[in-house]
């Protein structure tokens, strides 16, 4: 299981940690649904293809290694493609900030948060998926709780 921590009070960047050891430092772009993650010395950008639509894609060197489609604007879930998986990620109840990780029906694992009032993040995903597909999955419920906070500032 993977740990995300903000390293600040009002960062928007978080540090991953495995077991207690930073892994990966994902930052967060300040105007888009963007960012860039370092694993293991290795830089990852994530990114959106449109600026408000197309796909949200996790990249390497050129390279697409996973890939979310949004279902639809109106609900919190993406298909993801992520190397030869096929699975989707939805929030797993309408109340709460939690996402499932589904294949089929089956539950492959899950992203929360840590506690009520933290920003802190569990990321509960298959040990054999890759440090940066994990991230990736959590960097796109990141995007779904950034539009949550934004719509809930707006109406108030």
């Amino acid at each position: 299981m993977l740990e995300a921590k903000p390293p600040g009070l009002f960062s928007r960047d978080f540090d991953i940690e495995a077991e207690g050891r930073k892994i990966a430092f994902l930052d967060i772009a300040l105007w888009r649904e963007a960012g860039e993650v370092l694993i293991e010395g290795q830089p990852y950008k994530l990114y959106r293809e449109g600026l408000m639509s197309g796909a949200f894609l996790l990249e390497k060197e050129g390279q697409v290694v996973a890939r979310a489609i949004k279902v639809s604007a109106f609900r919190s879930q993406f298909d993801l493609e992520l190397g030869t998986h096929r699975c989707s990620l939805k929030r797993a109840s309408i109340f709460g900030r939690s996402f499932s990780v589904l294949q089929g029906g089956d539950v492959l694992g899950s992203i929360r948060p840590a506690g009520v009032f933290t920003r802190r993040a569990l990321i509960d995903l298959p040990p054999d998926w890759p440090a940066p597909v994990q991230v990736f999955v959590f960097w796109l419920v990141l995007v779904i709780w950034n539009r949550d906070r934004s719509a809930a500032a707006g109406s108030s």
